[in-house]
């Protein structure tokens, strides 16, 4: 494979679309939205999706950078070398991979503003604030994406990680797409955005178990590494039980399709560690984009 293919992670791709997924589910089932329901809103939906897809890669090529200038890589074994690891890539090659990938966050995200506040173009003036606001949101999630392991105050590295993941792609992502489409927002989507959050942080504290020893010989603070390998467990099992419950308070009953699968993963979770863990990463990310998907019916 191709080493800048490699340094993407393709595999984490699923994960990033999950409240993009909910959020558009949401909206579509919502009156109002499915009466006008037309090219508007799948132009809003595929850019959505370009963007939180450019924004993932952006910060899967910038935690490469920073992990590797901070040498929390180097002696690495939980998992498969990245490019700049295995010296497949440098770091000059993998800076401008991050700076196309800056471009594209912009074009694709700006490409999304138009589409839900610009058209027709005489709306554009009364939906003033409401540009303004995601152009905020925006560089914010980018600001988020690049500084979570690069640069000297990464906040990766003092243990928020877990509240980057819920607020970027549990909360910000569910409640964007959907306001993007339908223009007001719920308390249910509100909850529901916290919901998809947990299993997203899962996936992030799930690999934070896989590096916990790594990770505290190179002084990166998380909260898996605070808590401890069996404190982790007890944390991840919550997640997703809570995350579970929160559906089917609001009626989705068919996310309950997914529980016999997060039940085999607690099994194994509870059953393996170290580097075995890392077969669990695509099924919690594969079945939590189903679970968004779920959350439509």
């Amino acid at each position: 494979m191709s080493p800048y293919i490699q340094s993407l992670r393709l595999r984490t791709l699923p994960l990033s679309m999950s409240g993009i997924v909910l959020g558009t589910g949401l909206a579509y089932n919502s009156l109002p939205c499915r009466e006008g329901l037309g090219l508007g809103f799948w132009l809003i939906f595929t850019f959505s999706i370009l963007t939180t897809l450019s924004l993932q890669i952006l910060s899967n090529l910038s935690n490469e950078l920073g992990d590797a200038q901070k040498g929390t890589d180097t002696d690495q074994t939980g998992r498969a070398a990245y490019g700049l690891q295995a010296g497949t890539i440098t770091e000059k090659q993998i800076k401008a991979m991050i700076w196309l990938f800056v471009a594209l966050c912009i074009l694709f995200g700006s490409a999304l503003i138009f589409c839900a506040f610009g058209l027709p173009i005489s709306n554009i003036q009364s939906q003033i604030s409401n540009i303004l606001i995601f152009l905020g949101l925006g560089s914010l999630a980018m600001i988020g994406a690049v500084t979570y392991t690069l640069g000297k105050h990464s906040y990766g590295y003092m243990g928020l990680g877990d509240l980057g993941v819920f607020l970027f792609f549990g909360l910000l992502s569910t409640l964007g797409a959907y306001y993007l489409q339908a223009q007001t927002l719920t308390p249910e989507v509100c909850l529901l955005g916290a919901a998809i959050g947990l299993p997203c942080v899962g996936v992030l504290n799930l690999n934070n178990i896989r590096d916990m020893n790594n990770d505290r010989a190179h002084g990166k603070r998380t909260l898996a590494s605070a808590l401890g390998v069996r404190g982790a467990k007890i944390y991840h099992t919550c997640l997703l039980i809570v995350c579970l419950a929160l559906f089917v308070v609001f009626g989705h009953l068919w996310t309950l399709l997914i529980a016999p699968v997060w039940a085999w993963h607690l099994w194994y979770i509870w059953h393996h560690t170290g580097s075995e863990l890392d077969a669990q990463m695509p099924v919690l990310m594969l079945s939590t984009l189903l679970l968004a998907a779920l959350g439509w019916l």
